[in-house]
């Protein structure tokens, strides 16, 4: 058997394999050994008859058909690891020339993995962002369990700023109702800024009982196409009038939200909350950061093939969002405001960086000698056990040596970003900031 390999572009190659008679002969052989299963000779239990009478009892095309087909697969996993290609997926395979026993050529176009050449992954310039909350982000948490605990009382006056107002409405747009602009028993606090400008003040001065009009405006922005810029009116009955009657922020307050003494106690707790959970999403971002910027310092092409795949993840998963909301992919799209065509070369690009990510942090573990143990890879296996109990199919892939394999290399790959992080300081970064400002009270 000879290969040669001629590369088309970084990541496909075309691959030549000429067979002589000796490389034939196997294929024959087993050709024969499979038609016989399928061949009654009288004399000979089926299966049983030799090669030679199986030959004159079956017609030469189908052997001749089942022979190349057997040499070709014989031959290729050979030809690829001569060539010493990383194979992705075989693209095709042409048969050029057969001659029975004799002789064959055949050529293969592959997807193959690059070449890549990574960047310098120590002199990478993303940074960590702050983790610590602000005063202005703790207030928030404290203003929303003031709402929580906020007492509502229906009051028979006129709606007014901070009321919750319970309300049914219909949204039309020449004279036709438009969908979501539909509500029954809808609770609003108005100066939420919840609806479309005007929604919520024209409520205000109304009182439990009414019915009216309310003649609006979409904003151009409106990510809803079909409304945006478009005269509407919302016709609105007022059904109840909460006032809402919050708790002062005091001592008292503090204790109903747990073991705490004070407010000083609460905030000290939210900030400190707010601080692991910004601490979180800072790290993520910057795991992700720097393994882009390598990719970008580095010399790597997207394979098509893989580039596809991650484009199908990216539309199922848009996909399944827009039928949360009863919406087809292209009418989810616009309503975010996108074309389709804009919508795809972007998810396009999107999954070409994933791929580029991927295969930097590949190589990357490859030339850190990152690994994986066998008892860690059990461990996982475990937990994932214990997460989907319940389901039966499931266990029952976990079982499978691809997927111990897949889930081996997500590990492996994981453990490649910790290895970028570390590599950039972003772990001390990270504690630093975290622990550079803390709280001066017990």
């Amino acid at each position: 058997m000879k290969s040669t390999t001629k590369k088309l572009s970084e990541t496909k190659v075309e691959v030549k394999v000429t067979l002589d008679g000796a490389d034939l002969k196997p294929a024959r052989e087993e050709a024969l050994n499979q038609l016989a299963k399928n061949v009654k000779i009288q004399g000979f239990r089926q299966s049983k008859a030799p090669a030679s009478m199986v030959e004159k009892n079956v017609d030469p095309n189908a052997i001749s058909e089942r022979e190349i087909d057997i040499a070709v697969r014989a031959s290729m996993a050979k030809a690829f690891a001569d060539e010493k290609l990383n194979l992705i997926a075989i693209e095709k395979v042409d048969v050029t020339k057969f001659v029975p026993d004799e002789s064959a050529e055949y050529t293969a176009i592959v997807e193959v993995l690059p070449e890549v050449k990574l960047g310098d992954f120590k002199k990478l310039k993303a940074k960590m962002e702050k983790t610590e909350p602000s005063t202005k982000d703790v207030q928030e948490i404290v203003d929303n369990i003031v709402s929580a605990y906020a007492e509502k009382k229906a009051v028979k006056r006129p709606a007014k700023d901070s009321d919750e107002v319970i309300i049914d409405f219909v949204g039309k747009k020449d004279g036709e109702a438009f969908a979501g602009g539909t509500a029954k028993d809808y609770h609003l606090v108005l100066g939420s800024n919840s609806f479309i400008p005007g929604f919520e003040t024209g409520i205000v001065g109304h009182e439990p009982g009414d019915k009216f009009d309310l003649n609006l405006t979409f904003p151009k922005d409106y990510p809803e196409k079909s409304l945006a810029g478009q005269k509407t009116i919302f016709e609105v009955l007022l059904k109840q009038v909460n006032e809402v009657v919050k708790p002062k922020e005091d001592d008292e307050l503090a204790k109903k939200c747990g073991d705490f003494k004070n407010m000083d106690e609460l905030r000290a707790d939210i900030k400190k909350n707010l601080e692991a959970q910004n601490r979180h999403r800072a790290l993520e971002k910057y795991r992700d950061d720097l393994v882009n910027e390598l990719a970008k310092s580095s010399k790597v092409a997207a394979p098509d093939i893989l580039i596809n795949d991650q484009l199908r993840f990216i539309r199922n998963d848009m996909s399944r969002n827009g039928a949360s909301y009863g919406l087809s992919l292209e009418k989810y799209v616009e309503r975010l405001g996108q074309t389709m065509e804009e919508w795809e070369k972007q998810a396009r690009e999107l999954a070409e960086a994933r791929v580029k990510a991927s295969l930097v942090l590949q190589i990357l573990a490859r030339e850190q000698k990152i690994e994986v143990a066998e008892e860690e890879v059990e461990a996982k296996i475990a937990e994932l056990k214990d997460a989907y109990k319940k389901s039966k199919e499931a266990l029952k892939q976990l079982k499978q040596p691809e997927v111990r394999q897949d889930i081996k290399n997500r590990m492996i790959i994981d453990k490649a970003m910790d290895f970028l992080v570390e590599a950039n300081g972003g772990h001390e970064e990270a504690d630093q900031k975290s622990t550079k400002k803390s709280s001066k009270k017990a």
